[in-house]
């Protein structure tokens, strides 16, 4: 194993070069990085929420009311299929998952049975509906959510939610955000050099809901402001309190929304351009050229952004919303309809501000610890095993962490203080290995052993103990990794890079340096087989 090999060197060489290529960015000023070629690598560390300052948001998503609306939703879709469908019903209650129907003619009870059936759909691939019917005594049919589709819409809309948070934050520019789940409805959002956390949370807080709804002409908005609002309709007001009377049954939502983009109107005004996907712009084209010469409103969040009146079939599953926007509110809308609406309001849990003075005094408190470790390791490995085996344990470590660097750049993996704590227990991960090399080496010579048989054996019988160890670290890790949130999670991810690059860089580079001794200096004694 000690044999100066060709392959040996080349890899060693590549691995050297490897670290310079990806890690040389870091010691850049961001103006020289950009004046390098495009073909060069220019990725550099990113550093922590910890370490640059930034943002942290604890959201709490309100499954409740995404429930509700859900629930909500369902007693139209049945009260608009009963109707559609000529069966008179005495009642609509709402109900745990749904909602119960009272059909006032019994011999209408099959037909409404049958037609509830239909809007259910066929089972899913697990052999069960979504939305399941129930016949019930009295005329009455229940219609509601399964028990499996309650029980997973906690889940679901926290997963949904991240992903939406995810595309909204991307598009303001922040990097590397970190967005983990906290216990069943929780969100943690880190927000690296993010210095407005209130601007941060209006993107991420706004539910950006777009619907297409027709308003209700045949009943007086005078009536529902008195409370005499109709069943299948609900009042809503406009941007500058008009009240309108607007049909509850959506036409098109902003689910089958396939791009926004900032446009103008016919005053060159700023105004939001859109376009439907296939099913919705020909479920658009059926509903308007149903309700030609009626009014039907555009509601974004809850508000009736506008309501233009039908004057021919839209066919082309696109259009623009006016509603006195300036440029600046027009593009934070589109990137929030392009984002997708959150499936649940967002509660803030709890807000701070990391500021960049903390952030500068924790990289300072980093780089301090590094330095010292990595002195205290020097200091140890040339006191105990001499210049020559102690300086080759110093060079490979300098190229662990160099490695490590360069990985971590590569993969734009975010740098923690954790992270930094991982990054100094890598090093004494690194010298262990030599530490044990070494020590079989002596141990070797003073048995008697040559030079080269001493050498070749311990690098031979450590190898286990060092793949035992490291393996076993690397499993620690890889639970951290998988089980733990933010710092925890860039410890770890630290570390497992520490542990790979540390074995490649301190067995390889002892190996293919103090092949290279032997070969010149031919000695006849091992120098550290005297050492105490």
């Amino acid at each position: 194993m000690i044999h100066l090999s060709r392959w040996k060197v080349i890899l060693l060489a590549a691995t050297l070069a490897f670290g310079l290529l990806f890690g040389y960015a870091n010691l850049l000023s961001p103006a020289q990085r950009d004046a390098l070629p495009g073909w060069l690598p220019k990725n550099t560390l990113n550093l922590g929420l910890d370490l640059q300052g930034g943002s942290y948001l604890l959201l709490e998503v309100d499954v409740p009311a995404m429930r509700e609306k859900k629930i909500t939703n369902l007693m139209e879709d049945v009260r608009t299929t009963l109707r559609e469908a000529r069966i008179s019903t005495n009642n609509l209650q709402r109900d745990a998952g749904g909602t119960i129907v009272t059909v006032a003619d019994a011999g209408q009870y099959d037909t409404a049975f049958a037609a509830l059936q239909t809007l259910a759909g066929a089972p899913g691939a697990n052999g069960v509906a979504e939305r399941q019917v129930q016949r019930l005594s009295d005329n009455r049919i229940r219609f509601a959510f399964s028990d499996a589709v309650m029980n997973s819409m906690s889940a679901t809309a926290v997963d949904q939610s991240i992903e939406v948070v995810r595309r909204r934050v991307d598009k303001t520019g922040t990097k590397e955000i970190s967005i983990t789940r906290q216990g069943a409805d929780r969100i943690v959002i880190q927000a690296p050099g993010e210095s407005d956390p209130e601007a941060l949370e209006r993107i991420i807080g706004q539910t950006a809901q777009l619907t297409f709804q027709m308003v209700d002409v045949e009943n007086s908005v005078a009536d529902a402001l008195a409370g005499r609002v109709p069943p299948d309709s609900e009042l809503m007001y406009g941007e500058d309190n008009t009240p309108y009377l607007v049909k509850r049954r959506v036409l098109v939502s902003g689910e089958n929304l396939t791009r926004a983009n900032v446009d103008s109107d016919q005053q060159g005004r700023p105004a939001i351009g859109f376009r439907f996907d296939g099913a919705g712009a020909r479920r658009f084209a059926v509903a308007t050229a149903a309700n030609i010469g009626k009014p039907f409103a555009i509601i974004l969040d809850g508000k009736v952004i506008s309501a233009p009146r039908i004057n021919s079939a839209i066919t082309g599953g696109q259009g623009i919303i006016e509603g006195g926007y300036t440029i600046a509110s027009a593009s934070e809308m589109v990137n929030l309809l392009n984002g997708g609406a959150l499936p649940a309001p967002l509660k803030v849990e709890e807000r701070r501000t990391v500021t960049a003075e903390l952030g500068a005094d924790a990289v300072s408190a980093g780089k301090l610890s590094t330095v010292i470790g990595f002195l205290i390791i020097v200091v140890f490995m040339i006191g105990a095993y001499g210049l020559l085996f102690g300086g080759i344990s110093v060079i490979g470590l300098i190229l662990n962490g160099l490695l490590i660097i360069a990985a971590m750049s590569l993969t734009q993996a975010t740098l923690t203080l954790p992270g930094i704590a991982g990054l100094v227990l890598t090093f004494a991960v690194a010298v262990d290995a030599n530490v044990l090399i070494y020590e079989r080496m002596r141990d070797e010579a003073r048995a008697g052993r040559s030079v080269i048989a001493s050498m070749d054996t311990g690098f031979g019988k450590a190898w286990g103990t060092i793949m035992d160890a490291n393996v076993t670290t690397l499993v620690a890790a890889a639970i951290m990794f998988a089980f733990g949130a933010g710092p925890v999670r860039g410890f770890a991810w630290t570390l497992s890079i520490g542990v790979v690059t540390s074995m490649l860089s301190a067995i390889l580079t002892a190996q293919v340096l103090l092949a290279f001794w032997l070969k010149v200096a031919k000695p006849k004694k091992l120098p550290i087989a005297d050492a105490e």
